[in-house]
């Protein structure tokens, strides 16, 4: 059976801003679609990321620092919670469905590094596999086609409804079932075992980032440096 047919499980974090190094998670979500499409378990988190939650970062998701304070889990014992969880979907080899995986995962690296605990990949051994991306994948499919690639254009081009977005479990069910849309779309990703999809990824990611930064370099910044890792950006030092 392809895998877009099959279980996929959606991950997602909606976080204190946009660097993978210094920045915290506020929410978590890591939701289970069955095959006929309906939401089976979930599993969320609200934490206390130990730090002021920025005012830009709240307009997104709705999480401020008093109700994160008040209402959320200590940031290491959820931290630890969210990578066991995550580690045990992988070791399960069902596909675990990520928007950008390479900031999501990565991030979730470097709490787990902040609070001296296993990281997915100590947990897993190994690199995170099978990770899909629809981000990744789309710019792989429709290379050429302009406009928005965050998830609310990937919906909106998919014909996927996104209901709140910037909820981490809505957004979790929603790339879940973006991708199962480019499955249908694009039977040569579908037709791909989850593991050879993960190596075209890794790939693609390689190419799309050098690609952005022979961009970067030729108009705006020549010493620009994209990313080409995925899904897992190195830890350095």
């Amino acid at each position: 059976m392809d895998w877009h047919r099959g279980t996929l499980v959606g991950f997602d974090l909606e976080t204190t801003g946009t660097d993978v190094e210094s920045d915290r998670i506020v929410t978590a979500a890591l939701v289970r679609l069955d095959p006929d499409g309906t939401v089976g378990e979930q599993r969320t988190w609200l934490l206390d990321p130990g730090v002021v939650i920025p005012e830009q970062a709240s307009a997104i998701h709705g999480i401020g620092t008093d109700h994160a304070r008040k209402h959320g889990t200590r940031a290491a014992s959820a931290v630890e919670e969210i990578a066991h969880a995550v580690a045990e979907v992988l070791r399960s080899e069902v596909p675990l469905v990520v928007m950008n995986a390479r900031y999501d995962l990565s991030l979730l690296d470097r709490e787990c590094r902040r609070y001296g605990l296993p990281s997915v990949e100590e947990r897993v051994g190994g690199a995170p596999s099978p990770v899909i991306d629809p981000l990744v994948i789309d710019k792989h499919v429709d290379k050429y086609r302009k406009g928005k690639r965050a998830l609310q254009a990937l919906c909106d081009h998919y014909g996927v409804t996104l209901d709140g977005a910037h909820d981490a479990t809505a957004d979790a069910v929603a790339a879940v079932r973006v991708v199962r849309r480019m499955g249908e779309r694009h039977r040569p990703v579908a037709t791909l075992p989850p593991d050879e999809l993960h190596a075209l990824q890794i790939r693609a990611a390689a190419e799309q980032s050098a690609s952005l930064q022979a961009y970067l370099r030729r108009t705006t910044d020549p010493a620009a440096v994209v990313e080409s890792a995925w899904p897992l950006i190195p830890r350095s030092g």
